[in-house]
């Protein structure tokens, strides 16, 4: 799991960078000085890798408490050789039931979405065309350039060209599926919104830090042009080994 292999990484950085200081006492200190800041920002980076998996405050105090005792060589609260089969168990079963809730509270949004008058295609998507555009409609390989803004269904962004203030360009079948279908709807110089199930966006994986598994995902997306096929297209992704 390359969520858990991640985490596990970050949990031995934060090992190293904790310092060994008495006690075993959770502090709320902020950090004084630019290592300390360092070091915040890996345990920020960890925390956001576990935020999939709702750990209740007990839970976090005895992550912490491992840190810090590992850090310290003090001698372990519990068996970790005993209980180091289960990590990836419970992470797989947080992860799970955090992304079924995710997806039923995304498939009440998805419907509502269509309820306010939106449609939905076969496949499960829900849209509504904002402009209708008056050029080409694209096909699922040519190049497009957009401009598109993400959020999850609680509004919170995850990524936006908008926000940066840089339209992109990509071969539409490179990107999920649910934009490879939906911008299949408009035509150049149109807008839609798209509201994309996790099934045709990230699954139960996700996107982590800032995507969920089983998060639905709400677009804004206006298409600018259709792209000569021969016009310099970004490298493509390591394919799977």
């Amino acid at each position: 799991m390359k969520f858990l292999s991640l985490a596990l990484l970050l949990g031995a950085l934060l090992t190293v960078g904790c310092k060994k200081e008495g006690g075993s006492g959770s502090s709320s200190t902020a950090p004084s000085n630019e290592d300390e800041k360092v070091f915040y920002t890996v345990g920020s980076m960890f925390g956001s890798r576990l935020a999939n998996l709702s750990l209740s405050e007990g839970e976090i105090n005895s992550l912490v408490q491992g840190v810090r005792d590992a850090a310290n060589g003090s001698k372990p609260a519990v068996d970790v050789a005993k209980y180091q089969p289960q990590v990836q168990k419970v992470f797989r079963e947080r992860m799970q039931k955090n992304s079924e809730k995710l997806k039923q509270s995304g498939q009440k949004f998805l419907e509502d979405f269509v309820k306010s008058g939106a449609k939905k295609t076969e496949s499960g998507i829900a849209y509504k065309v904002l402009k209708e555009g008056t050029g080409k409609t694209p096909k699922a390989d040519d190049l497009v350039e957009v401009h598109y803004h993400g959020t999850l269904t609680d509004g919170k962004v995850f990524d936006s060209s908008v926000d940066r203030g840089t339209k992109v360009t990509f071969p539409l079948n490179r990107v999920i599926k649910g934009w490879t279908e939906g911008l299949q709807l408009i035509k150049e110089g149109g807008k839609i919104k798209l509201v994309i199930p996790a099934n045709l966006a990230y699954g139960d994986a996700g996107a982590p830090p800032k995507v969920p598994g089983g998060a639905t995902l709400v677009f804004e997306v206006e298409l600018f042009e259709i792209k000569k096929k021969d016009a310099p297209a970004p490298a493509p992704a390591p394919k799977k080994k």
